[in-house]
């Protein structure tokens, strides 16, 4: 891989190696990847896969918290 880029290399790779603690699920239909914050809350990151008219949702948006309890 080849990056153009005037940024730092320590800038570029400071994230790299961390881990990441985020899940895909699906919610009202809407694939999504989300970051658990509880036992029920998650925060969407972002929208995967859905409906179009799920990317204005509001409810959706990227940072909104959801109450979400994963099925067993």
């Amino acid at each position: 891989m080849t990056l153009h880029t005037v940024m730092p290399l320590e800038a570029v790779w400071e994230k790299q190696g961390e881990a990441s603690m985020s899940a895909e699920v699906r919610i009202q239909g809407v694939l999504m990847e989300v970051r658990p914050l509880d036992f029920n809350r998650v925060q969407v990151i972002r929208l995967l896969d859905g409906p179009l008219d799920s990317y204005l949702n509001s409810a959706f948006a990227p940072g909104q918290i959801i109450q979400y309890v994963p099925a067993p």
